[in-house]
């Protein structure tokens, strides 16, 4: 069983709707079966994208920046990259707790999160 990745949801105009992480769950618990994920947050994905770009991206010095702490911040964080967490889409308050503290960039748009990486600050 394969599946994109196992985000618990995601935002619609309307709120926030199931992802596909609720549904690879059941079905990993109907069938004794673990799904193997191919997406955010696994290593591969972050890993992955950055060969597209070139074999001489340093991951160390990639910025992943997304509205989700554990898929988006978390999985560049540990695929090698660092990570800014913005307070927009789905953020829900209090969860940039889930980021480590040393390791934790956190801001409320895309714009401050560009303005971040251009300041050379961030973690």
């Amino acid at each position: 069983m394969v599946a994109v990745h196992k985000g618990r949801y995601y935002k619609r105009a309307d709120g926030l709707a199931l992802g596909p992480g609720p549904f690879v769950a059941a079905l990993e618990y109907a069938t004794g079966a673990k799904a193997e994920i191919v997406g955010k947050p696994e290593p591969a994905f972050f890993h992955m994208g950055a060969a597209t770009l070139g074999s001489d991206i340093d991951l160390a010095n990639t910025v992943m920046i997304g509205d989700d702490a554990k898929d988006d911040v978390l999985g560049a964080i540990k695929s090698g990259m660092k990570g800014i967490l913005v307070r927009t889409g789905k953020y829900r308050k209090g969860d940039e707790q889930q980021i480590p503290l040393e390791r934790r960039n956190c801001v409320e748009s895309f714009a401050e999160a560009v303005d971040l990486i251009e300041s050379g600050k961030v973690l």
